[in-house]
């Protein structure tokens, strides 16, 4: 019987790629879900919270359900700011904190590193991210985007797509882009499972931010 490709590669990078994952799950699946039935996004925490315990009480997943728990802090505070505050986007990085203290927490106390390494992973990315819009003025887009109906974007799009693709725009795409690469990429000179977890939650945000540039572009 062949055994299935993921499981032939390492566990550093089962958990890189598992991380990129998750970071997806909340931008990809999270965010139209949460407009249309916050509350219920809200509860689905509890059940992610359930499912990191449940994994983290048996020895041979005990890793997986730390990774879990780190992801549900992202999910919490997706639901909370894209459910009811994403018209304000001066609020985003605020709420996306919300696991921060936690996550220190519990790394002074050497406890759960892998999730917490993912959560800190995952809200640097999300840090660079918005400073991208600060930098390049496309918070009023932002806020046009999140209020308007689908068929109504295609302009904002295109007036967020002419200054990305300026000098300054590209500029700070680069550096930034070249950032997140640096802070990415070192942490997989470890072996350790932590340091690939932040590695690619960190690295994910290059990808996810690009296959939105390239979903903007579409749509024109």
């Amino acid at each position: 019987m062949s055994i299935p490709l993921i499981e032939r590669l390492p566990l550093t990078w089962r958990f890189l790629l598992a991380s990129a994952f998750l970071v997806s799950i909340p931008v990809f699946f999270q965010a139209p879900l949460v407009r249309s039935a916050p509350w219920f996004s809200l509860v689905m925490t509890g059940g992610w919270f359930w499912l990191s315990a449940w994994l983290r009480s048996r020895p041979r997943s005990a890793e997986w359900g730390d990774l879990l728990m780190g992801f549900t802090w992202t999910w919490l505070a997706g639901s909370i700011y894209w459910g009811w505050l994403r018209w304000e986007p001066l609020l985003h990085l605020p709420v996306e904190s919300v696991g921060l203290p936690f996550a220190i927490a519990g790394l002074r106390r050497g406890q759960d590193r892998i999730g917490n390494w993912f959560y800190l992973g995952s809200l640097f990315g999300t840090a660079m991210t918005d400073a991208y819009f600060y930098a390049v003025n496309l918070i009023p887009q932002w806020r046009q985007l999140v209020q308007v109906e689908p068929h109504l974007m295609e302009p904002i799009f295109q007036s967020a797509i002419t200054q990305m693709q300026t000098p300054w725009g590209i500029s700070w795409a680069i550096g930034l882009g070249s950032v997140l690469l640096l802070v990415g990429g070192l942490p997989l000179r470890s072996q350790q499972l932590h340091w690939w977890t932040l590695g690619g939650a960190v690295l994910s945000t290059i990808l996810v931010d690009g296959l939105f540039w390239l979903a903007a572009i579409s749509v024109l």
